[in-house]
């Protein structure tokens, strides 16, 4: 018996890697938008399409962004300023884009433009906090997408939404984590919907990776900035000796964090270039042989896996 399943589960793997090899004809007429290529997965990515040969419309949020892009990319790729918390700035991104795809219209629309807050206490953000990141990770996506999707329509393209590891398990960072994990609904919700047209809808989860958005020394002095503006008695109940012990953690998990961007663009490239896309990608090993494993087993089994080591607070019950 377990031969037989043995054999099954190594013949569905060797059909999905023979599928997944098929490549899309014809890349070099096909346009792809990305977001937040200033730095990061964004950066990367548009720097790898380039070198493929697609045609590239890079979305930056500021020039001096678009500016570095271009000098490191063909005469192919293309800028744009964007900002994807703003009406405005969304309309004319999807006109230029419309201008520069004409007929074709487009392949691919990319993600991935996000932020993030401390990765701390929820009790510890301010409410502002919480609605600027949702603003950009969940309806800034929500709203680029609904702009652009005439324009994937007409070419039967490809969405590919940047989630996180946090959109399938949620640990710290309450702000983060519901804004990726309202990215996960809406991008099954957009997959079930467009699957007639032809469109096809992949969501890329990566683990801890360095990026600009991770950055240690801006994201200590954000946590430190968050601890000081937090109220009296919330600090009474967590007490200094918590906020230390978190500090330190938070320090060592970034200081951990991977440097091999191509773990995630890898994927996002396969989802824009394979005739058979995944639904969801994990991106990076911490996320494919630990978080996503952990996110199968009973809660109370991984609650506790994830929070044994953290520090108690102050007051307790």
């Amino acid at each position: 018996m377990w031969l037989y399943l043995a054999i099954l589960v190594g013949l569905y793997y060797l059909l999905r890697w023979y599928r997944e090899r098929q490549v899309v004809s014809n890349l070099r007429d096909k346009y792809v938008f990305i977001t937040g290529c200033d730095s990061g997965f964004g950066n990367q990515l548009a720097r790898q399409l380039d070198l493929r040969g697609l045609r590239v419309l890079a979305a930056c949020l500021t020039e001096k962004g678009a500016e570095k892009l271009r000098d490191q990319t063909s005469d192919r790729l293309e800028t744009v300023i964007l900002d994807v918390t703003k009406t405005e700035s969304i309309a004319a991104a999807t006109q230029w884009v419309k201008e520069h795809t004409g007929d074709r219209g487009l392949w691919g629309l990319v993600n991935n433009a996000g932020v993030i807050h401390s990765v701390t206490y929820s009790e510890w953000l301010k409410i502002e906090a919480y609605e600027t990141v949702l603003k950009v990770n969940l309806v800034g996506v929500m709203e680029v997408t609904l702009s652009m999707l005439p324009l994937v329509r007409k070419a039967q393209g490809r969405i590919v939404n940047v989630s996180s590891i946090l959109g399938r398990i949620a640990f710290l960072g309450g702000a983060y984590c519901s804004s990726k994990y309202g990215v996960e609904a809406f991008s099954d919700v957009l997959r079930r919907e467009l699957q007639h047209f032809g469109v096809k809808v992949s969501m890329v989860e990566p683990g801890y990776f360095r990026t600009e958005m991770t950055n240690v020394q801006k994201s200590l002095e954000t946590l430190k900035q968050t601890w000081e503006e937090v109220p009296t008695h919330i600090k009474e109940s967590y007490g200094q000796k918590l906020f230390d012990a978190h500090y330190n953690q938070i320090k060592q998990s970034l200081l951990g964090s991977s440097t091999d961007l191509n773990l995630v663009t890898d994927c996002m490239e396969h989802a824009l270039t394979s005739v058979h896309p995944r639904t969801r990608y994990s991106g990076g090993w911490d996320a494919q042989f630990f978080f996503i494993p952990l996110s199968y087993l009973p809660t109370t089994l991984a609650d506790y896996i994830l929070t044994r080591s953290w520090p108690k607070p102050a007051q307790t019950v």
